[in-house]
């Protein structure tokens, strides 16, 4: 099976890493995947998984959390400040805090709720201006901001730009996530997770190699 297979890359990885067992979480991006196919990954025992809209997570999953104890559900995708308050009774963490305004919808909707998922933020390390993150040079001040909003930031992600050595770039965020004291870094996808474990990942991203290729997204 896809998800066995992809199981045991991560541990060989870890292993030739050097580092423990178990220290990286495989997030199984489900989004727009047919409800078959993530039911069979869950019949598998997965329980981490990814997802990119709001509106998708929440007509699917408050159902299959019933269905299977302990899932848990990581908002991976651009996320608007309008959807931030129902973002946060979804997921139990968010992977792209990506800018000031949204640090502060966060914040504001954390303080009412007295509770807020584990946040990472989301660095830009290309600099590509077509893609959502800060800038690797904002990135101190930015997490210093959000930590000064009491907002819980675990970690820092990033998506390398298509076609580059994605090494360098997962070698970027492991530094900006040590000088920061963060222990979480979110990188790594189908094609490179690898790579990322040999710098440190905890948390990487993995659609396609489990589900197979997604379905094209309705509207």
């Amino acid at each position: 099976m896809p998800l066995a297979d992809i199981l045991d890359r991560i541990a060989r990885a870890e292993a030739a890493a050097g580092r423990a067992p178990g220290s990286v979480h495989l997030i199984a991006v489900s989004k727009v995947q047919p409800n078959d196919r993530v039911e069979a990954v869950l019949e598998e025992g997965h329980r981490l998984f990814g997802e990119n809209y709001v509106q998708e997570a929440a007509a699917k999953w408050p159902a299959w959390r019933a269905r299977f104890p302990g899932v848990a559900v990581h908002m991976i995708g651009p996320l608007q400040s309008n959807k931030a308050k129902q973002a946060m009774e979804l997921f139990e963490a968010i992977h792209t805090l990506d800018r000031p305004s949204l640090a502060k919808k966060l914040a504001t909707q954390a303080q009412a709720r007295g509770a807020c998922p584990a946040l990472f933020v989301q660095v830009n390390t290309g600099a590509e201006p077509q893609k959502a993150g800060v800038l690797p040079e904002t990135a101190d001040a930015f997490i210093a901001e959000c930590r000064a909003m009491d907002l819980p930031v675990a970690g820092v992600m990033c998506i390398p730009p298509d076609g580059e050595d994605p090494a360098p770039h997962f070698a970027m965020l492991a530094g900006i996530g040590a000088r920061n004291g963060l222990a979480g870094l979110s990188m790594g996808m189908s094609a490179d997770f690898e790579t990322a474990i040999a710098h440190g990942a905890t948390h990487v991203r993995v659609g396609s190699a489990i589900f197979g290729a997604r379905a094209a997204k309705a509207g």
